[in-house]
């Protein structure tokens, strides 16, 4: 294969692994081959995991939405990429995007990340209306 086929075929890859990244995490459209009903499972899974850690760096957004969680950061993640800066990051911006909509109960506190002086106990706590211990 030549050098300038090499190049063609390295650009047209990226460009297919783009189209794929774009519809997992970006709301993109499937790229020619794929399966869309499973293209859709798998992006749902990635979302689910992102709520996961969202839940575990912000237990308190879990307490203030209550059951509506689930369903407001899946509006939030669906068609948007996990921004840069991990978590936290997601975490900031899923609230930036409650508060936008007015969906926020109440503002919520900068509580603690879990393992950091006790903030999903102290959470707890004041959820089951204990002291903070």
């Amino acid at each position: 294969m030549s050098e300038p086929s090499r190049e063609r075929a390295r650009q047209e890859l990226g460009r297919a692994q783009a189209e794929l990244v774009a519809a997992l995490v970006a709301g993109g459209e499937v790229p020619e081959g794929f399966d869309a009903a499973r293209l859709r499972v798998q992006e749902g899974a990635l979302i689910s995991k992102r709520r996961g850690t969202v839940a575990r760096v912000r237990p308190d957004l879990v307490v203030l939405l209550g059951d509506g969680f689930a369903a407001h950061f899946d509006g939030y993640a669906r068609g948007r990429p996990k921004p840069e800066g991990g978590s936290r990051a997601d975490a900031r911006d899923f609230v930036a995007w409650l508060g936008e909509r007015g969906l926020l109960p109440e503002p919520p506190g900068a509580a603690a990340p879990v393992g950091r002086s006790g903030g999903l106990g102290r959470l707890l706590g004041r959820v089951l209306g204990r002291g903070s211990g």
